[in-house]
């Protein structure tokens, strides 16, 4: 993950709606569109039925992450909204890729 295009950032999420199919479900999709974007990071299903995590990366390609976790998601997933929380600028990466967590 190259600093060349700028500011690295990081951002928690939490996204509301029909997002957990089955217990892995979402999140290979989440970590499939993560490895293309090249951010790091981590997804998880939560109790209450939302899926959580952070992601960490160049700005544009944190950007285009939150765009896909609000807009997109899963195929058959329903996205009623999604939270960002702690956004901010960081010196380095706190992962070294991404993935689901249980």
């Amino acid at each position: 993950l190259a600093k060349a295009s700028g500011a690295l950032k990081s951002v928690d999420y939490e996204v509301f709606g029909r997002v957990q199919v089955s217990l892995y479900f979402p999140n290979q999709y989440t970590e499939q569109e993560a490895k293309k974007l090249g951010v790091v990071g981590w997804v998880k299903n939560t109790s209450q039925g939302t899926v959580t995590g952070q992601v960490q990366g160049p700005e544009e390609k944190v950007n285009e992450m939150k765009s896909w976790l609000s807009k997109v998601g899963s195929p058959s997933s329903r996205i009623d909204k999604t939270n960002f929380s702690n956004e901010k600028e960081i010196s380095k990466l706190d992962f070294s890729d991404f993935n689901t967590r249980y």
